[in-house]
């Protein structure tokens, strides 16, 4: 793991876990991912958040280390998921004059977490309260619903310095060399996603702040070149397409609509498209799909019909979308069925209850393997996408 440096005076204590399999039991983090936490040394010492259980005795080795014999006056609590606050009553029971610092819908839930008495322990803070460290002040800002009730974030005004929460973070472990845009994208609109109002309202909130460095919880600390950032959330947050370009999404149990639709993405590429991503839904990774789909302003769904009904992982997509509040762009379905194609009503009932989808009519329905005449109407559907 690289050094991570974010001041003279903020220390970064956090960790990688370049072990775990799933995040939150559902998302492939190949490059790991990194639990951040960071020790604010002044006259009081602050520790803001923890991590999660996995390294906890690293974390804890950490926090000893850069507090050099000295005691924590603080303990911030901005977010209560597990992964950032699995390690509260470890440094609680380590530090027992340190204060947890927090507001009054996360000390409601550290009892469900954790069993330990707080009796005089807590600082309850509200919206714009400060906290004086010395040279250093901290206020607090409620960020309710990004993405869990009694997140907040914490904004430190003499180094202009946001501890945002989940805010701004990313997959992958610190020393992974990667564009920040992708695995971001991918953690935002598959974890934040469905908050996006609640995001804009927080980024109002940033807006009237001075900040020179974000600190997020997971991934790199951003110092530089900030207005890309939140630029990309504000587009992120209000489902605005990023760019120009068509993802074909398709679920195929026997490989006919995968072939169908292969040959539909050499059309559209012919034809001057020169953004197309293929998914094959079955084997490619989902999140990365969903992602994909917010980014790109069209999107073409094909699935064979299964049971009457749709292919397993064209329901899963569909359904991500649609909790993750997919809108504001033009859709085509492509169906297919041996006997009694079902899956283009059921696709476009889901894309009918998303908003502002445009969809292109009709549905293309391909029985068994393409045709001549379905060839003639993937080559028509693809112009209507271009149009």
């Amino acid at each position: 793991m690289k050094d991570v440096i974010v001041t003279d005076s903020i220390l970064y204590v956090g960790c990688d876990d370049k072990d775990i399999d799933l995040f939150e039991s559902q998302y492939h983090v190949p490059n790991g991912v990194s639990y951040n936490s960071y020790v604010i040394m002044d006259e009081k010492i602050a520790v803001m958040d923890t991590t999660d259980p996995r390294v906890t005795e690293e974390w804890l080795g950490k926090v000893e280390k850069v507090l050099n014999g000295r005691t924590p006056d603080y303990l911030v609590i901005n977010h209560m998921e597990p992964d950032h606050a699995g390690n509260i009553q470890k440094i609680a029971e380590k530090y027992p004059d340190m204060k947890l610092v927090s507001n009054a819908k996360v000390f409601t839930m550290l009892p469900q977490f954790f069993d330990f008495d707080l009796t005089g322990r807590t600082v309850e803070v509200k919206e714009g309260d400060t906290l004086s460290l010395g040279v250093h002040t901290l206020q607090f800002f409620l960020a309710p619903m990004v993405h869990w009730p009694e997140a907040m974030v914490t904004y430190e005004q003499s180094e202009k310095v946001l501890f945002s929460a989940d805010g701004f973070g990313k997959f992958g472990a610190l020393d992974t060399e990667e564009a920040w845009a992708d695995e971001a994208r991918r953690y935002f609109i598959n974890i934040v996603g469905k908050y996006g109002a609640q995001v804009q309202a927080l980024l109002k909130k940033a807006a009237t702040l001075d900040i020179a460095i974000i600190c997020p919880l997971h991934g790199p600390v951003l110092k530089e070149d900030l207005g890309y950032y939140i630029g990309k959330y504000l587009t992120w947050s209000s489902y605005e397409p990023e760019e120009k370009g068509i993802v074909v999404a398709c679920a195929s149990i026997h490989g006919n609509t995968r072939r169908a639709m292969k040959q539909f993405v050499e059309m559209l590429k012919e034809k001057g498209e020169e953004h197309v991503v293929f998914f094959d839904l079955a084997r490619d990774d989902m999140a990365e799909a969903i992602s994909c789909a917010y980014r790109y302003d069209r999107l073409v769904v094909a699935s064979s019909t299964y049971d009457a009904s749709l292919f397993p992982c064209m329901e899963d997509f569909l359904y991500h979308l649609k909790i993750k509040n997919f809108q504001k762009r033009k859709a085509a379905i492509v169906e297919n069925g041996s006997w009694a194609p079902a899956a283009g009503k059921l696709m476009k009932a889901y894309l009918e209850g998303m908003k502002q989808i445009e969809l292109v009519a009709p549905v293309v329905t391909i029985k068994s393997t393409m045709s001549e005449k379905n060839k003639e109407e993937l080559e028509a559907l693809a112009d209507a996408l271009m149009a």
